[in-house]
């Protein structure tokens, strides 16, 4: 639950007289709820009170907001998709953690995209046919994701319909495309049975096995508020560049090691741990990239809920794989050494280790599932039409006056 505070509390933190506050709560600016049973006395939401404050240090020094806000800062704009808050991840209201366990990725996709979960029986009802190069040869899968997005932004005209029904079947072209490249098959069926989790095991593993840890692994990673590939799809869109290409910005983002790419490292440490030992592999890690990567998380003090689930899925799977092991063991230095838990690049690496998949393929599958974001993203940015554009604050030399100038 959410922290509440008392009137005379939040009056307090606000330097308010509580008429003031009241009429804060009357304009919406903070939300109150009812006090415990038998008691008149409303509670005020503490987030609420402390952004308020921070808004008003903002006005008193806005130079220090902008260089803030920047570096994981206060939310720079409102947005309807996802919320993190308490420790728990929300997907428009609902639990993603819940949605993991029993939705498909297209019905996780038609509620951020749409509100509407089951929109996805018509959104992902039409097949979609991929160009002929669907790879580059011996690149990993997200540079084949980056060439498919651009061929479709030249060649796709719905992308270019502005409707909003049309552009959420533009979504699901996109999304079905990099699935269609993630199988390396020219064309989604249009079964609405073959959901793309399924299609995508039976191209991954033999038999189609795992098709369900696939599923909630690509609901994990949907989304995650104003991450910075999320951040960088929004900006694409709101210049009224299409989807594709919201998506290609999202993609680019993603390929640094202090994103996407930090997934593919944490499959690498825990490869390493499992031949070389825990510490020894740590050790290393923390020396290469000064933090224990697949671990901590900045939104998450008591830790991320995505990664604690994925490492449930993940002990469900096997119990003898020698990652098992090696995952308890950085788990267990991890938080003795340096007080940090596993987050979701963790979970993916160990869900990659035992399922036999190479970590080119894990931060695809990170790809993949967080594709759904950035496209939600776009289409929230794009029905705003207003152009992303901050200001820099400059600190470079200033300019030398001409000759004879006074």
């Amino acid at each position: 639950m959410s922290q509440t505070l008392s009137a005379e509390e939040a009056a307090a933190q606000l330097g308010v007289s509580r008429a003031t506050l009241y009429a804060y709560v009357s304009r919406g600016l903070i939300r109150s709820e009812e006090g415990p049973a038998g008691r008149r006395h409303r509670r005020y939401r503490a987030e609420d009170v402390h952004a308020l404050v921070g808004h008003k240090e903002a006005r008193r020094d806005p130079a220090r907001n902008v260089q803030e806000a920047l570096h994981w800062g206060a939310p720079l704009l409102d947005s309807a998709l996802t919320l993190i808050e308490d420790g728990h991840l929300y997907y428009r209201g609902e639990d993603a953690l819940t949605l993991s366990r029993r939705a498909s990725l297209e019905e996780v996709a038609a509620l951020l995209w749409t509100g509407d979960r089951e929109a996805a029986s018509w959104l992902f009802a039409r097949e979609v046919t991929a160009p002929a190069q669907l790879r580059f040869e011996g690149a990993p899968l997200t540079e084949s994701f980056a060439l498919v997005l651009a061929h479709g932004a030249a060649h796709d005209l719905g992308a270019h319909d502005l409707r909003p029904e049309a552009q959420a079947y533009t979504a699901a072209r996109v999304l079905k495309l990099l699935f269609a490249v993630a199988q390396g098959v020219p064309a989604v069926p249009a079964d609405v049975n073959a959901l793309l989790h399924q299609q995508l095991a039976s191209r991954w593993f033999k038999g189609g096995h795992g098709a369900d840890t696939l599923r909630a692994a690509l609901v994990l990673c949907a989304d995650h508020e104003l991450n910075i590939s999320s951040f960088t799809a929004r900006c694409v869109a709101s210049s009224g560049a299409n989807l594709y290409h919201a998506a290609l910005g999202g993609l680019c983002a993603l390929q640094g090691p202090r994103h996407g790419l930090s997934s593919g490292l944490a499959y690498e440490l825990l490869a390493n741990a499992e031949t070389q030992g825990a510490r020894t592999a740590l050790q290393t890690t923390l020396a290469q990239h000064g933090a224990a990567v697949g671990f901590g998380h900045r939104l998450y003090p008591q830790g991320d809920p995505r990664g604690r689930e994925l490492l449930n899925v993940c002990a469900q799977l096997s119990t003898s794989h020698p990652a098992l092991r090696a995952a308890r063991e950085l788990q267990e230095l991890s938080q003795n050494e340096l007080g940090e838990q596993p987050n979701i690049d963790f979970g993916l690496a160990l869900l990659g280790r035992i399922m036999g998949l190479t970590a080119g393929q894990v931060v695809a599958l990170f790809a993949l599932g967080r594709t759904v974001g950035w496209l939600a993203h776009a289409l929230e940015s794009a029905s705003r039409q207003q152009l992303l554009r901050p200001r820099a604050r400059y600190v470079g030399p200033r300019p030398f006056a001409a000759p004879g100038d006074t």
